[in-house]
């Protein structure tokens, strides 16, 4: 492994992240001059920004004749993006699960999930796969966004469920609620009427106009850093695994497949801190989502993706079991407490440890295994259906107090 090599991998992966933020930051504005729900916002436009590293790198691993790296890449960072990504954002602070994604999203996700198992049995991902990988996110996208739309447009539809663009903004009380969630009062540039009903100028007219071109140049760069960064890392991630006698997949599933996630944890971080917990949860989720409908599903259009065994004997099925076990943690008090962050986090280190072993064909392998196969995942499991179970309970009995507390109309 040369010094080029190490040097190659770390560029791309500060152009993978300047480039993910860059265009997350461009992307996020522009949706909510659009009025768009913090929650919206981080279930397409940011998760698709989000994901933009992993497309860029699957494409460029196909073409390039590393198909396990386009496969680990996708299947590595959507384990990441629930168990590191998730688990890390839920340490700083409890995270938010609107019923909206606890309903729909995620049981989506599973879906999108298990579909792609389905779809790589047979040891390829062909193009007609792409195509109904690829046609169900963007059927996912446009019911999404219509939706939005319409409760934004109907101000006692959006409050029960998602945040207004108010408070993506920040923005305290003092607007008035026919003026909520509109692309004005997000701008802070208020109505563009009079009381009397004639329209002025609004002077912030030309101001909007810069944002939204400075937003889309900001989208732009974004776009050229991640696909220069994309073929750095795919050289480099090459190299690498000619130099440890590493498959393709395996340094997919992992080097690159965290390096792809950075922008995805990046952006949970700062949502986090700023408090918008709600659409980190909604940036994983639906990045998930854009990796195997967007990232897979076009790649296969370009060229058929052969998928290894072991992906679909282990690392697939894993996929698919982290994305359930994400619904009953989000279920349980509509959060991800910190506990289970720490939960998600070291299953993960016990993943990535698995990887590594086997890899490695490490005497510690088989004892591991043992472990992890018949303690550890079988009393995660029965914990996680009685949590789920109590969490149902409570619900009742609140629905019961409820009943007896308001009579019926």
């Amino acid at each position: 492994m040369s010094a080029l090599t190490v040097a190659a991998l770390a560029v791309g992966f500060v152009l993978l992240v300047a480039g993910g933020e860059s265009l997350v930051r461009g992307a996020g504005r522009l949706a909510v001059t659009l009025g768009i729900s913090p929650l919206v916002v981080g279930l397409t436009v940011v998760a698709f920004a989000t994901s933009t590293p992993e497309l860029a790198v699957s494409v460029d691993a196909a073409l390039s004749g590393h198909p396990g790296l386009a496969v680990g890449n996708v299947v590595g960072s959507n384990i990441a993006n629930v168990l590191l990504i998730l688990g890390l954002t839920a340490l700083i602070a409890p995270l938010l699960a609107k019923s909206r994604i606890v309903r729909v999203d995620i049981p989506i996700m599973v879906g999108f999930s298990v579909l792609l198992l389905v779809v790589a049995l047979d040891g390829v991902i062909s193009s007609l796969d792409g195509l109904l990988l690829f046609a169900g996110v963007v059927a996912y996208v446009v019911a999404t966004v219509i939706i939005s739309r319409r409760r934004t447009a109907d101000p006692t539809g959006t409050a029960q469920d998602e945040p207004t663009v108010e408070h993506a903004e920040g923005a305290t009380g003092g607007q008035s609620a026919a003026g909520a969630g509109t692309p004005e009062s997000a701008a802070g540039a208020g109505t563009p009427e009079n009381a009397a009903g004639a329209v002025d100028v609004d002077p912030a007219e030309d101001g909007a106009s810069h944002s939204v071109l400075k937003s889309s140049a900001m989208v732009a760069l974004g776009v050229l850093m991640l696909v220069a960064g994309a073929r750095l890392l795919v050289t480099a991630a090459s190299d690498l695994a000619a130099a440890w006698g590493m498959s393709d997949l395996v340094i997919g599933l992992t080097v690159v497949a965290i390096g792809t996630s950075l922008p995805e944890l990046a952006t949970s971080l700062v949502a986090a801190f700023r408090g918008e917990r709600d659409l980190a949860v909604g940036n994983i989720v639906g990045s998930n989502m854009f990796n195997i409908g967007a990232v897979l599903g076009i790649t296969s259009l370009i060229t058929p993706i052969e998928v290894a065994a072991g992906a679909i004997r282990f690392d697939l099925p894993i996929m698919v079991a982290v994305a359930l076990a994400l619904l009953p943690i989000a279920f349980t008090g509509m959060a991800i407490k910190r506990w289970e962050g720490l939960l998600f986090a070291g299953f993960y280190a016990a993943y990535i440890a698995y990887v590594v072993l086997q890899a490695s064909d490490h005497d510690a392998l088989e004892p591991f295994s043992t472990a992890m196969l018949w303690f550890v995942i079988p009393f995660t499991a029965v914990w996680l259906i009685v949590l789920a179970t109590y969490e149902l309970g409570v619900i009742r009995g609140r629905r019961q107090v409820r009943r007896h507390l308001v009579p019926d109309e």
